[in-house]
């Protein structure tokens, strides 16, 4: 199984319009137009009844002590955690293609609605929900996609890892809230096919531009 994208290349930039911010040279960072990206699949094992779509940045950083903090850096050598920037699940085997903005186009404080996806299938909680359950202009629960915004301080290049999976079973059984964690430990006692995958890079840090 293969995919592609028109909207970024395999191991490159992704471009801003795909990100929840891009730099500001006032502010460090700015909202952008947060839309989803294109994703295309083929060479669909057969007996395929559905897929589940994966994003998650291994690149955050286990501390919070220094991010986004004036005079200070993200140190490269910190320990990383993954955070979940969109999970879809129970896409039919008859969708292999996914329009730029389909599922996203801009950023909608305290999250878009869910768990039920635009067409077919349903959207997981994305780790927006955590970060932002302090803020109260913010705060709630982010279903579906929302893109980048490393650390406007961190000395790393994030990147984005976009999965798609093809399963032998209708729906993907979750148990209990459908976010990054419960999601993953699903797919790992699932009939997975096949899966492919594709990463984009991202940086908000001027110091640290994308290749």
């Amino acid at each position: 199984m293969q995919l592609i994208s028109q909207s970024f290349q395999d191991g490159q930039a992704i471009p801003g319009e795909f990100a929840f911010a891009v730099p500001d040279r006032a502010a460090h960072v700015a909202l952008s137009s947060n839309r989803n990206p294109h994703l295309a699949w083929r060479d669909v094992p057969p007996g395929t009844q559905s897929f589940v779509i994966v994003c998650h940045d291994p690149d955050v950083p286990s501390k919070g002590d220094d991010v986004n903090q004036e005079g200070r850096e993200v140190s490269a050598s910190l320990p990383r955690i993954d955070f979940f920037h969109w999970l879809l699940l129970d896409v039919p085997p008859t969708v292999t293609e996914i329009a730029a903005g389909a599922h996203s186009n801009g950023v909608t404080p305290r999250g878009k609605p869910g768990p039920v996806a635009p067409g077919e299938g349903q959207h997981g909680i994305n780790d927006y929900t955590a970060w932002f359950a302090g803020d109260e202009q913010m705060k709630g629960d982010y279903y579906g996609y929302d893109g980048p915004c490393p650390p406007w301080n961190d000395a790393l290049v994030h990147h984005y890892i976009f999965t798609v999976y093809a399963l032998a079973v209708p729906a993907l059984g979750v148990n209990g809230p459908l976010d990054g964690a419960n999601v993953r430990a699903a797919l790992a006692t699932a009939p997975v096919l096949a899966k492919a995958s594709l990463t984009g890079l991202y940086s908000l840090n001027p110091a640290v531009p994308v290749a």
